[in-house]
């Protein structure tokens, strides 16, 4: 195959397809997308089979526990997909929407119109479900989009994109809105980046490996998402018991995720009182401890952390642990070793809550809640292409909005300019 000839095919197919979807009705969109969720439904055991061939072939090349966590499908997880398909179609359409600027002395009316971003290239690894998620909110922004997942889940993709397409056949929607890179070649992802006649924003989903190389490579505008190294900090105000059961839940309700807690800050006048019960907690569900200096007093069993485990996405289970004199000593190691990603404060002080909200930079920042609600699905979103850890255009979950842009419209009644 000449894959540069083959990506400026897709590109090509998908430019025309973007369009067509820009001037496609809410009701069109809707009836597209409900289509492909009656396929997908339909198909349940077929994409079960082919994730087992993804699953097989994983194992054989010694995948650690978080990408097979990613990797796998199931009942509920296509569940999971069906409902996100449903809350997209339940969503507002973003194309077309105004706002209102105002009136200048000049007697122009200035407003913003929602618009479509075009073409979208999205680069993913491991989660199948991705597909599904990024088609359909690609779909009902109006825009086309290309999607390349990672090799180990090739079957997997093909399988949920048969059903994309044969979806968008039953509706009125070209079925080139909505295509996949069936080849593993990674010259894929090297032409993909590169085709500026055709892609107009390019999301990758992935390790810091792939981000690396994409912001390196990259000739199209990216949406980026970096690793997530989501804090929780137990304030001196934290109700113990919530303390304890949202840090548990943050980190081993999922260990692959990239918003599971992967450091925790706690108050060193509540540390006491609280870390050697929830560090028997974490042991319990065999999680590793590496932990402060302080940390380490209170409980004997917590490995030593070094430097580098405060910056650390373990996407496994393993947690860093340091006790820190308040909650601005909190704020400052979050600011300097995370990742922008999620962040949360448990506390009963609403001054604390306050400060830390306003001054921890990330994309997410919660009161009493697991790190694990950042999350499209979670928001009302429908789903996600992706959590945003830049701070231009699109921040947080990406989801309807943050595929569209805004262009200006001018209105007048013969104006011109002196």
């Amino acid at each position: 195959m000449d894959i540069k000839a083959h990506m400026q095919h897709l590109g090509m197919l998908a430019q025309g397809a973007a369009r067509n979807l820009a001037k496609a009705t809410l009701d069109e969109k809707n009836f597209a997308l409900q289509c492909i969720a009656t396929q997908l439904e339909e198909s349940r055991s077929h994409l079960l089979k082919a994730n087992d061939l993804d699953l097989v072939t994983a194992a054989k090349q010694d995948l650690d526990g978080a990408l097979l966590d990613r990797l796998k499908l199931s009942n509920e997880r296509i569940d999971e997909m069906l409902e996100g398909l449903q809350q997209v179609i339940n969503l507002d359409d973003p194309v077309g929407a105004m706002t209102e600027i105002g009136e200048r002395p000049s007697g122009i009316r200035l407003s913003k119109m929602r618009v479509p971003l075009g073409v979208v290239g999205i680069i993913y690894e491991s989660r199948p479900n991705v597909t599904i998620d990024a088609a359909s909110l690609c779909l009902k922004a109006g825009n086309a989009c290309i999607l390349r997942g990672g090799s180990e889940s090739i079957n997997s993709n093909k399988a949920i994109a048969r059903c994309i397409h044969d979806g968008l056949a039953d509706s009125s929607l070209p079925t080139t809105s909505v295509q996949i890179v069936d080849t593993i070649d990674r010259q894929a992802v090297g032409e993909l980046i590169t085709l500026t006649d055709y892609i107009d924003v390019i999301v990758p989903r992935g390790g810091k490996s792939l981000i690396a190389r994409i912001s390196n490579e990259a000739r199209v505008p990216i949406i980026k998402h970096l690793d997530g190294n989501c804090h929780v900090y137990i304030d001196s105000h934290a109700d113990p018991t919530m303390a304890i059961e949202l840090a548990i839940n943050a980190k081993t309700h999922r260990y692959g995720v990239c918003n599971a807690m992967e450091s925790l800050l706690i108050a060193d006048n509540i540390s006491n009182r609280i870390l050697p019960e929830l560090c028997m907690e974490f042991t319990r569900r065999r999680v590793e401890l590496r932990g402060c200096s302080k940390t380490r007093s209170l409980v004997g069993s917590v490995n030593a952390a070094s430097e580098s485990d405060w910056s650390e996405e373990y996407l496994a289970p393993i947690l860093s642990i340091k006790v820190v004199q308040n909650v601005d000593e909190a704020i400052e190691h979050i600011n300097r070793y995370g990742s922008k990603h999620s962040d949360s404060i448990v506390t009963q002080n609403a001054e604390n809550a306050q400060l830390f909200i306003e001054n921890v930079d990330s994309s997410s920042v919660m009161i009493n809640a697991s790190t694990r609600f950042a999350d499209g699905f979670e928001y009302g979103l429908g789903a996600e292409v992706g959590i945003s850890t830049d701070k231009i255009h699109a921040r947080g979950p990406v989801g309807l909005e943050g595929l569209t842009s805004q262009k200006w419209v001018v209105h007048g009644n013969g104006q011109i300019r002196h």
